[in-house]
C-alpha cells in the first residue's frame, strides 16, 4: 500500500496563511452555489452533551463535489463558560477525507474555521439579501464568530456606523476597540440591546445566552432591514417572523429539527415551515431563487452552520498552505 500523508494546520498555521476577506467569502460562496445545484451531501448536525459542564459538542458532516471534491467532519465544542479559564468558547477540529477512498487528507484547527465561515455566511447572506445602500450595522455578541461577522460585512458595505453590544462591558469595549483598530473606523460599544439595533440597516444577533430569552424586540427592527439571528439559544420574540417578507435559511433539513437555534420556537409554532420558507441560501446563490427584489423588503436569514462551509474553507486553506509551504505533513500509514 502506498503511504498516506495528512496535512496538519494548527491555529498558528491558519493565522500565518492570512486568508484575505475575498478568499474567505469566495470559498463560502462556492460551497453555497454547489449546495444550491445539488452537488453536495449534507447531514444535519448532531449534538453530544457530556454533562460535566455548561456546554456541548456539535458534530457536522458533509461532502462537496467538484470543484472542492472533499468529504469532511467537524467536531466543535460550544462551552460558554470557557472564558473563565481563559479559553475560547469554541474549540474544535476539522477532518478532510477523500470521498472516493475514505483516506484522511487533512486535520485543521476547527475553531478559527468556525469563526471565519460563520462570519462569511452572514456576509454572503447580506450580499444577496440586504439593501445595497445599508450603512448602519447593529451587532449583538462579542465572542466567537462576532469579529468575522463585522469584518466581512464591513468589507462588503463600508458602513458609516457600526454598533456592538454584549453583556459584559469589558467584552464589548474590547471588541469595539479591536474592530476600530482593524477596520480603521469608529465602532461604538452600546450599553443595551435597543441602542445597538434600533434603526440599523443590518442587525446580527449572535448572543451567547444560557437559556432562551426574548431580549431583541421586534418593534426595534427598522422596516426593510436585514436580520440575522443565529444564537444557539433564542434571543428573539415570536413576532419577529411576522414582519419579514422573506424567510431564508442555510439548510432546511437541520433548521427544522433539533433542540437548539434562534428560531426553534418559530418552527415549533409553524411560523417557519416549508410553506413559509422563501429559500435556502444556496438556491439564491446558485440563481435558482431570487434574493432581495425590492428595497422595501424586510428579510430574515437564519443560519445554523453548514459542514459544507467548514469543508470549503478548510479546502481553501489546504490549497493555500500547499502553495506557501505552511503546516506539517504527518504520516498516517
Amino acid at each position: 500500500m502506498p503511504p498516506i500523508y495528512i496535512t496538519f494546520l494548527n491555529r498558528l498555521d491558519i493565522e500565518e496563511l492570512a486568508l484575505s476577506d475575498e478568499e474567505i467569502l469566495a470559498a463560502i460562496e462556492t460551497s453555497l452555489a454547489a449546495q444550491g445545484r445539488g452537488q453536495t451531501v449534507i447531514e444535519p448536525r448532531v449534538h453530544l452533551a457530556p454533562g460535566q459542564s455548561n456546554g456541548h459538542f456539535n458534530v457536522l458532516r458533509g461532502a462537496i463535489n467538484a470543484p472542492v471534491d472533499r468529504a469532511g467532519i467537524k467536531v466543535v465544542g460550544d462551552f460558554v463558560d470557557n472564558y473563565k479559564l481563559g479559553f475560547p468558547s469554541e474549540l474544535g477540529v476539522v477532518l478532510l477525507l477523500d470521498p472516493r477512498t475514505g483516506a484522511p487528507q487533512a486535520i485543521l484547527d476547527g475553531a478559527g474555521i468556525t469563526d471565519m465561515r460563520t462570519g462569511a455566511m452572514t456576509a454572503v447572506g447580506a450580499k444577496y439579501l440586504a439593501r445595497k445602500d445599508s450603512k448602519i450595522l447593529g451587532h449583538i455578541g462579542a465572542r466567537g464568530s462576532a469579529y468575522w461577522n463585522v469584518r466581512l460585512l464591513d468589507h462588503l458595505f463600508d458602513f458609516d456606523e457600526i454598533r456592538v453590544h454584549s453583556k459584559r462591558p469589558e467584552s464589548r469595549d474590547g471588541f469595539a476597540e479591536r474592530l476600530a483598530r482593524d477596520l480603521g473606523k469608529t465602532v461604538t460599544a452600546t450599553a443595551d440591546w435597543r441602542s445597538c439595533v434600533e434603526g440599523a440597516d443590518i442587525v446580527v444577533e449572535a448572543s451567547r445566552l444560557m437559556a432562551p430569552e426574548p431580549l431583541l424586540k421586534t418593534e426595534w427592527i427598522k422596516p426593510a432591514a436585514f436580520i440575522v439571528p443565529y444564537g444557539t439559544m433564542s434571543a428573539v420574540e415570536l413576532s419577529l417572523t411576522d414582519i419579514a417578507h422573506k424567510l431564508v435559511v442555510d439548510d432546511w433539513g437541520q433548521c427544522k429539527g433539533g433542540p437548539f437555534g434562534s428560531l426553534r420556537a418559530h418552527v415549533n409554532a409553524g411560523k417557519l415551515s416549508e410553506k413559509t420558507l422563501h429559500a435556502e441560501m444556496g438556491q439564491i446563490v446558485a440563481g435558482l431563487r431570487p434574493g432581495r427584489e425590492s428595497d422595501d423588503e424586510t428579510i430574515l436569514f437564519w443560519h445554523r452552520g453548514l459542514s459544507l462551509s467548514d469543508i470549503a474553507l478548510a479546502h481553501a486553506m489546504i490549497e493555500k498552505s500547499t502553495r506557501l509551504g505552511i503546516g506539517q505533513k504527518l504520516r498516517f500509514s
